[in-house]
């Protein structure tokens, strides 16, 4: 009976090419998939067929081809561009005499090398339990079963149910605690709501340089590389821009085809920045040789989450590569649509930021406040949304001040913060009762 290796990184890819399916991926994103695991590639087994076989997957024909592949190569690893079914998998270990993974499991493997903060290894270990959770049988050949006869009467399936039962434990667990996570993150958006901070949400296809553009425009330090999720954990930071409010910029997980529907579940309150943002930028590889079918599979992702109706503006980059001249687009009615850029060396992202302006600014409000020494509070609070461009002190101890902030805040400042209608010198109305 076969029993699985613990090990071995050494791998045979299968890629099919299956009839009636219009997406039929280039070998080389499966290829830095593999990569990106650790996964050092042996062979790559293609092929094409009208229907995935019910036992095999690839038919007894290519599976034999697989299996020939496997043993020349000296491999330990069989790895499918394709989601199999437990049944499929297990069939293929036994014919293969070799682990197997398929798409599902090989993006779980890279997410979970790639967490680093409590919530990202939380996520996906959830994600790796659901996945876990329809293949327990695979790997437990050395339990007992019932058999008939003296002797040979044995515990049956009882370790397998222990299993199931613990399994279904560690989930709940581990769903207690991102509610946890989820309570304190949503506390966070609470606060700035309520200091009205727009935020603008990075999203777009896997190693298209969110990371990258994050660190150029609000130099943080998010680790960033020229592989396939190179960084899982959401990063926020304020942004200032000219001529308008500061926001928040949040930097989240780069999307896929075919993203994993247990990584979508679990990765769904960190997705939730994506769906509650003012603004998504939508980073483009402009030197990707497929760009229109990469923007429709992210596309397809947001339509998934519930964020298609948030406002975009496409942020196509890696011109230095696509020799590409930085510009920023606009559409019939003067709206910045799209911003071409470099992240890399910094070329064009001067005119993201007045994109940015542009499309944040709509409701700000620009006037003069002259505040007495007992405003001290209030003074306080406009530093605290940002909202003070310049500042000069008064013979009498207060301050003249030149604000910048969006409508919502100036109701707000009339409302709780005490601002009195004669300590403005222009802007700031007052608002309608």
């Amino acid at each position: 009976m076969f029993e699985r290796p613990r090990g071995g990184e050494r791998a045979v890819l299968v890629h099919l090419l299956l009839d009636g399916f219009e997406d039929d991926r280039d070998f080389t994103e499966f290829r830095e998939l593999a990569a990106s695991a650790g996964a050092d590639c042996a062979a790559l087994i293609t092929g094409r067929r009208q229907a995935p076989d019910a036992r095999l997957f690839v038919g007894s024909g290519k599976a034999s081809e697989i299996r020939d592949a496997v043993q020349h190569a000296g491999a330990e690893l069989v790895i499918f561009d394709h989601a199999l079914t437990p049944s499929q998998e297990r069939n293929l270990e036994a014919f293969l005499q070799c682990r197997v993974l398929d798409r599902t499991g090989l993006i779980l493997d890279i997410f979970a090398q790639r967490a680093r903060s409590f919530e990202g290894k939380l996520q996906v270990e959830l994600a790796q339990l659901h996945h876990l959770s329809t293949r327990l049988v695979r790997g437990w050949t050395h339990l007992e079963r019932q058999r008939g006869g003296i002797g040979l009467r044995g515990p049956g399936e009882t370790q397998l149910e222990t299993d199931r039962r613990l399994l279904a434990d560690r989930i709940r667990q581990i769903r207690l605690r991102l509610d946890r996570v989820e309570r304190q993150r949503e506390q966070g958006r609470r606060a700035r709501r309520k200091a009205d901070l727009p935020t603008v949400s990075l999203v777009g296809y896997t190693n298209a340089g969110k990371s990258t553009l994050f660190n150029a425009l609000t130099q943080a330090d998010v680790y960033a590389a020229d592989q396939l999720f190179a960084t899982l954990d959401p990063t926020l930071r304020r942004l200032d821009l000219p001529g308008a409010e500061p926001v928040v910029l949040a930097d989240t997980v780069g999307f896929i085809s075919h993203l994993p529907h247990e990584l979508v579940a679990a990765f769904r309150s960190t997705l939730r920045e994506t769906c509650e943002a003012s603004l998504l930028l939508h980073v483009i590889d402009a030197s990707h040789p497929d760009r229109t079918a990469v923007v429709a599979q992210v596309d397809s992702v947001l339509e998934e989450i519930g964020a298609s109706a948030v406002p975009r503006l496409q942020v196509f980059n890696k011109i230095d590569l696509s020799g590409e001249p930085p510009r920023l687009e606009r559409d019939s009615a003067g709206l910045a649509r799209a911003v071409w850029l470099s992240a890399a060396s910094g070329t064009g992202t001067d005119l993201l930021r007045t994109a940015l302006a542009e499309r944040l600014r709509g409701d700000a409000v620009h006037g003069w406040l002259c505040l007495p020494p007992a405003a001290a509070r209030l003074r306080a609070r406009l530093f605290g949304l940002g909202a003070v461009v310049t500042e000069q002190s008064d013979p009498e101890g207060g301050w003249l001040i030149e604000a910048r902030t969006s409508r919502g805040n100036v109701e707000l400042l009339y409302r709780r913060y005490g601002l009195q209608a004669e300590w403005v010198r222009s802007g700031f109305d007052v608002p309608a009762a």
